[in-house]
């Protein structure tokens, strides 16, 4: 069922209504520029306080598969189900922030809890400070997707240290419909868009279960292990970030297989985000500086005053490096 186009619209604009009203009364009329950011936020907004149901494609690389997604806003609380149609069984059920995976491995589906991530169309961050800050704002053409009318808008860096995107928004609802992401060379290195999408008029959470196969044990994943960050025996500090980039989450965790706890932190400039891991070489065996990318991933590691510094995030090569060497470890 589509929802009623004027019920939907009240409960999505109710939630945009104050960045409007900023824009609105700081410039009297708002400039070209300002509409297009609002349009971002407006998509933002959308993606996660309107109700839906489609199939949308990720591609990257040359690797392709299809996600049904189920999304639900009740007015208070937001509930979806995705649910990969290609390859191994996969299934994400998520609580706000809260999200529940059932993978399938082997003869086995492991259950395991994570906090939450933005998954799309709720790629966009609530909170545009830092993205006006590093990115500019273009506005193309229309474009139909999953046979809907959609605005063409493209983020661009102001810098080499993110990478651009192309956002393809619903006309009407102003639902994020398709993300395209680009390399420094302009290539294309991660789709995402729907290819079917409607709008659901229905509160019931029938749909909001696993699939259950009986012939297949389903295990708990240990959850890990955090410790507090005092349990870490090293002092450490970060200097001269990338511009845009801080510090999100912090975390020290053992993680299995490793002897040690490791330290977790998280830098974010709003759109793009890198993890980095602090933790004792590997004495037994000698640790190499290594760079690479794969996809729209990059990965650095290097060595700094006897401890191994792992920086990945799903930006160019240089944010990796310079958020790792960023760390400045006591001795």
């Amino acid at each position: 069922m589509i929802l009623n186009s004027r019920v939907v619209l009240a409960k999505f604009f109710a939630g945009i209504t104050l960045v409007v009203l900023c824009v609105t009364s700081l410039a009297g009329h708002a400039t070209t520029e300002d509409e297009l950011w609002v349009m971002l936020q407006k998509a933002a907004v959308a993606a996660r306080a309107l109700s839906y149901e489609g199939i949308f494609v990720c591609q990257t690389g040359q690797q392709a598969k299809s996600v049904q997604i189920t999304h639900l806003y009740d007015g208070r609380n937001e509930f979806a189900r995705n649910v990969v149609l290609d390859g191994a069984t996969r299934e994400v059920l998520s609580q706000g922030s809260n999200l529940v995976i059932y993978n399938q491995k082997n003869e086995k589906i492991v259950i395991e809890k994570r906090r939450g991530q933005n998954m799309f169309p709720a790629i966009l961050p609530m909170n545009f400070d830092s993205i006006r800050d590093n990115y500019e704002v273009h506005l193309s053409t229309e474009e139909r997707v999953a046979d809907r009318q959609a605005r063409v808008l493209f983020l661009e860096p102001k810098d080499r240290l993110r990478y651009s995107y192309k956002f393809w928004i619903d006309s009407e609802y102003g639902l994020l419909l398709k993300s395209v992401r680009f390399n420094q060379r302009s290539e294309i290195i991660e789709s995402i868009g729907f290819n079917r999408l409607s709008l659901m008029n229905s509160v019931a959470l029938d749909w909001f279960t696993p699939k259950i196969d009986h012939k297949k044990n389903y295990v708990m994943e240990d959850e890990p292990v955090i410790l507090p960050d005092g349990k870490l025996s090293v002092t450490w500090e970060i200097k001269e970030l990338p511009a845009g980039y801080r510090k999100v989450d912090q975390m020290v965790r053992m993680v299995p297989g490793k002897p040690y706890p490791v330290m977790h932190m998280i830098f974010s400039d709003g759109l793009a985000s890198v993890s980095l891991f602090i933790e004792p070489t590997n004495k037994s065996g000698k640790t190499k500086v290594a760079l690479a990318t794969t996809g729209s991933t990059s990965f650095y590691a290097g060595v700094n005053n006897g401890h191994l510094v792992t920086a990945v995030g799903e930006v160019p090569e240089a944010t990796v490096v310079q958020i790792a060497n960023a760390v400045i470890i006591g001795k």
